[in-house]
């Protein structure tokens, strides 16, 4: 994800940590910026990040097929259809919308 040079750029502003759910595991995700610095499970529930963004490991296996299937292909397809959960300050992910985006269907390329 780092060496995606538009994608960094894109997110040259994000300084954060965000709490990155797959099932009942949680990732501390930081991010300085645009560039991943560190991902680490998240150990104690009062350590969070700004915001979270969590869905169970079936629908996120759904979301990074290479052709996402109907409700699955968008963060927010997903949350409206109740297949991800998005909490906290969600001022930063609005503000870079298009970056968090991109960051999570990122492993669709792999």
């Amino acid at each position: 994800m780092n060496a995606d040079a538009v994608l960094v750029h894109r997110g040259r502003w994000v300084n954060l940590t965000f709490t990155f759910g797959v099932g009942d595991t949680d990732y501390l995700i930081t991010i300085q910026q645009g560039k991943i610095i560190k991902i680490t499970q998240r150990t104690l529930q009062t350590v969070t990040g700004r915001f979270s963004i969590r869905a169970d490991a079936t629908s996120w296996r759904k979301h990074w097929q290479k052709i996402p299937q109907r409700d699955y292909h968008d963060i927010f397809a997903m949350l409206a259809k109740d297949i991800v959960n998005i909490d906290g300050d969600l001022l930063p992910l609005m503000q870079n919308l298009q970056y968090f985006k991109d960051l999570i269907s990122k492993n669709r390329e792999s």
